[in-house]
């Protein structure tokens, strides 16, 4: 079954549409291009992803040498990850938000606060699960 994706966006901004079936490999790796193009951009385009890259880079190392197990290792990077996730997610809400109008509402503002909330919750659980899987040993 064949489906149509179109997206359009103005002010300099591509235009991509593509044709392709639910079997198509090659939309494996359109979807993979995208997912590289965002992550470009928000390295490119947001200080707080950069440098949350920084020091999941710093950390990520470190996760896999103080993990005593899978386990472990699994909950210390995967606190990292989640931290790096939310905040792509805040940064499209925002830029989303930002699209929408510069004008300032309170749905605007709402939204971009709960973002922000997200993100502190993400640093927040990372800080613990590190806390507690390394002083509980």
């Amino acid at each position: 079954m064949a489906a149509v994706q179109t997206t359009q966006q103005d002010q300099g901004m591509r235009f991509r549409k593509t044709e392709q079936r639910s079997t198509d490999l090659g939309r494996i790796v359109r979807a993979a291009g995208y997912s590289l193009s965002g992550l470009r951009a928000a390295f490119r385009k947001e200080a707080a992803f950069r440098q949350e890259v920084i020091v999941f880079a710093l950390l990520a190392p470190l996760g896999l040498w103080l993990g005593r197990n899978g386990v472990e290792r699994a909950l210390l990077l995967g606190s990292l990850l989640q931290v790096l996730v939310v905040e792509l997610l805040n940064s499209a809400v925002e830029a989303t938000v930002d699209r929408v109008g510069r004008r300032w509402h309170k749905l605007a503002g709402r939204a971009k606060d709960m973002g922000s909330a997200a993100v502190a919750l993400a640093l927040i659980l990372a800080v613990v699960t590190w806390a507690l899987v390394l002083t509980g040993r």
